[in-house]
């Protein structure tokens, strides 16, 4: 049965219809089978029940009715919301209706329930409805649904579909579906929620589809979906359907609140718009507090969510406000390629201004964020579990002055890579785990946050890396750390790799790169410009070591000691002379001081490859820089010092020239010689008879009057101590050559000494 087939289809949305659109519910019911009167029967003897261009005033009450019939109303206007409250029926179909509220809780559809292209508005300022506006007061109900649409606890065996639907409730929540289950899918294509849409502890057995929607609760929650639990895939993405220049995104005005929830496939939100006010009220009195951990002002909130395949939060998707993923579980991978997030900056402790936070968060595939823009705020990981990588190139996250990326205590099970980004503020990795390498080429690090204790760009302390750890230049673009690298106590497999870096540093800690106690089997430190601060390898091992000169000529010198390096990735030849004094040169210049376990290493390490004659040259120079450094500290005994090291590097290389002695052996033998024997004695010719004569010179003893003198075996005797030639002791000498022989007697020992213990040296290096 429909209206009279003169009029004109009835247009549902241009305000209260002509009279003759009208008919009153109550004609809808009379006496009979069901207590129902069929208005049009389709043709075949489907148990459908077709209202069409209608205006029906009054209430249409089906509550509690148990009817094997789909209720299907097309371009019909309700004059007060229908009731199907505790209602059992077929199916419900409103297409292209008006509706001032729907009353659905507790309801059990066999079938579909469908708003197609309709309107649901409450009007709060004109209209309050049992049920379905708020009821407050004593003399009310409590605890009664603000809602325009309730399907609180209702069961639908089949979907939902609400596409193109606008759903107005501008005092109250446009949809309240607590506990709703459907053993099929939720259907929301392009539609409009001006209102919170309210589905806590929703089950559905298929996906759950906002594509295109319109979501708007400024004040609170756009999408409330605590412990939901969707069979399928939650989709809230751009809805392509019809010509390209019609595709529409999803938006949400509001907090999508989702804690709790579980999804069987994925979260998809690609090409969303997520905006919630940075300078509104706070939607949850909890919120409400000084603890640092809060976001109170999220655009996404899914703590503790469980996602067995991928959440996409990518392809051009602008959040305002925190997305906010903490102790979540998502089985699949996380990809936040090409998105946009910011939020308000804060001005005070605590700031409450993370673009991102995921602490302890498992993924079990990649974080994917390549070209992520994050113009404001901190993008916080503390405690996170990646299976696969973290793969974010050609980002820029900005939060300068402060820590914009922080991911202490992480472990991520393949690399991680942020080549080629461009980040204000500090990159903290205090203590990841890094299974493969972590790759920052290229990446620009400006404007750190800065702390009482420290100020660096980067900060990887105590990581882990299970491969490299490459902080070098790419395609022309170097690797920059304004306020300088902290990689104190980090364990790096293979390589750490500093190719054409720049190094900077931040007063007053001055650090340029922190490398104390850091192992790893090469280094590669070879920046392009000299760094601008003081460099610290305190403790650091490394198996290769592979520098230049403007590492060894940072700005505020090189801290050495205890450094270790097993061998010179270009090793220095045995007769390059000049590359040891070059290499010896830069030691001096970088330490700013005495330090004799730099020279030491670098002796070691040459003795190692078996270049014994420049490990020999670098002990040398160590000790004739000692007598330096102790010279310039005696300040009066200085010029005494410094003789007194001359005297032991020309004379004997301070032990490690012995060869020199022999060289001074000979060459005493010789002056001795030619002073004993072009010299006299007056005992001569003494007449007094005190002296006895033996030709040239006088013996001690008269019983020695047959001894022979002889200046060369005589001076042999004087300058080689323990060995006794027989003549040392035997002539008489007196005046200077008495000075003389106790001269070389003295110098004897001296070089003789030092020849021995060349000679033990090398007999033990041998050994």
């Amino acid at each position: 049965m429909s209206t009279e087939s003169a009029l004109p289809p009835l247009d549902p949305f241009a305000g209260i219809p002509d009279r003759r659109y009208e008919v009153k519910a109550s004609e809808l019911l009379k006496p009979g089978n069901a207590g129902l009167m069929r208005w049009r029967r389709q043709a075949t003897n489907a148990p459908i029940v077709y209202v069409e261009d209608a205006y029906i005033t009054g209430t249409l009450d089906l509550r509690a009715a148990d009817l094997k019939y789909l209720f299907r109303f097309e371009r019909c206007r309700f004059e007060q919301p229908p009731d199907v409250r505790e209602a059992n029926l077929l199916g419900l179909v409103f297409r292209k209706c008006w509706l001032p509220g729907l009353k659905a809780r507790n309801m059990r559809s066999r079938n579909d329930v469908r708003l197609i292209r309709s309107v649901v508005q409450v009007d709060g300022d004109k209209r309050e409805i049992e049920e379905t506006t708020v009821q407050r007061g004593d003399d009310r109900e409590r605890g009664m649904p603000n809602a325009a649409v309730n399907f609180t606890d209702a069961v639908i065996e089949g979907s939902m579909v609400l596409t193109r639907t606008v759903i107005s409730h501008p005092h109250g929540k446009a949809i309240h579906a607590d506990r709703l289950v459907l053993t099929g899918a939720l259907l929301a294509y392009r539609m409009v929620a001006n209102g919170e849409v309210r589905l806590p502890g929703l089950r559905t057995g298929g996906n759950v589809n906002f594509s295109g929607a319109t979501l708007n609760n400024p004040d609170g929650f756009a999408l409330n979906g605590n412990g939901l639990h969707i069979g399928g895939s939650l989709l809230c993405e751009v809805d392509n359907y019809g010509p390209a220049s019609q595709r529409k995104r999803f938006s949400a005005t509001g907090i999508m609140y989702l804690p709790s929830a579980t999804v069987d496939s994925d979260i998809s939100l690609r090409e969303a718009k997520l905006t919630v006010s940075q300078h509104g009220p706070i939607a949850v009195d909890a919120w409400k507090s000084n603890d640092p951990y809060l976001d109170p002002r999220p655009a996404l909130v899914a703590d503790r969510m469980r996602v067995d395949g991928n959440v996409e939060l990518s392809d051009g998707l602008q959040a305002l406000g925190t997305l906010r993923m903490v102790n979540a579980r998502i089985g699949g991978s996380l990809r936040l390629a090409g998105a946009e997030i910011r939020v308000e900056r804060g001005k005070t402790v605590p700031y409450y201004d993370r673009a991102l936070h995921l602490d302890g968060t498992e993924i079990g595939g990649d974080i994917e964020a390549t070209s992520l823009r994050v113009p404001a705020g901190q993008l916080r990981l503390a405690d996170v579990t990646v299976g696969g990588n973290f793969l974010a190139w050609n980002s820029m996250f900005r939060h300068p002055g402060r820590d914009v990326f922080s991911a202490r205590r992480s472990k991520i099970a393949g690399n991680f890579q942020l080549t080629d980004a461009t980040i204000h503020g500090t990159l903290r990795l205090q203590g990841v785990d890094v299974g493969g390498s972590i790759n920052l080429a290229g990446t620009r690090l400006t404007e750190p946050g800065q702390r009482a204790t420290s100020s660096y760009s980067l900060d990887v302390r105590t990581g882990r890396v299970g491969r490299d750890l490459t902080l070098r230049d790419n395609n022309g673009r170097p690797f920059v750390a304004e306020g300088g690298v902290n990689l104190d106590g980090a364990q790096v497999a293979r390589r750490v790799d500093l190719r054409g870096s720049q190094l900077g540093s931040l007063p007053p800690f001055g650090v340029a790169l922190d490398a104390g106690d850091v192992a790893s089997d090469e280094f590669i430190l070879t920046p392009s410009s000299p760094p601008t601060g003081r460099i610290v390898l305190r403790r650091a091992h490394c198996g290769t070591l592979s520098d230049n000169q403007q590492f060894w000529a940072a700005s505020d010198g090189i801290e050495l000691e205890d450094f270790r390096y097993d061998a010179l990735k270009k090793g220095i030849p045995l007769a390059d002379d000049k590359a040891l004094d070059d290499r010896i040169e830069m030691l001096r210049n970088a330490m700013r001081g005495y330090r004799p376990g730099p020279y030491d290493q670098l002796a070691h390490m040459l003795r190692a490859a078996g270049n014994e004659e420049h490990a020999s040259t670098v002990a040398l120079r160590k000790q004739q820089f000692r007598y330096e450094a102790l010279a310039r500290g005696f300040k009066f005994f200085g010029p005494g010092v410094r003789l007194w090291s001359w005297l032991q590097r020309s004379m004997v290389g301070y032990g490690y020239r012995p060869v020199r002695a022999l060289g001074w052996l000979l060459t005493l033998l010789v002056l001795g010689s030619l002073w004993f024997g072009l010299g006299s004695d007056d005992c001569v010719t003494d007449k007094s008879g005190r002296y006895v004569a033996n030709g040239e010179r006088c013996v001690v003893n008269q019983q020695d009057t047959g001894l022979q003198w002889n200046p060369v075996i005589y001076t042999a005797d004087l300058l080689v101590p323990i060995v006794d030639f027989g003549n040392k002791s035997r002539w008489y000498m007196h005046g200077p050559d008495n000075w003389v022989a106790a001269g070389f007697t003295a110098s004897g020992w001296i070089l003789a000494t030092t020849v021995a213990a060349g000679v033990s040296r090398m007999l033990r290096r041998e050994n």
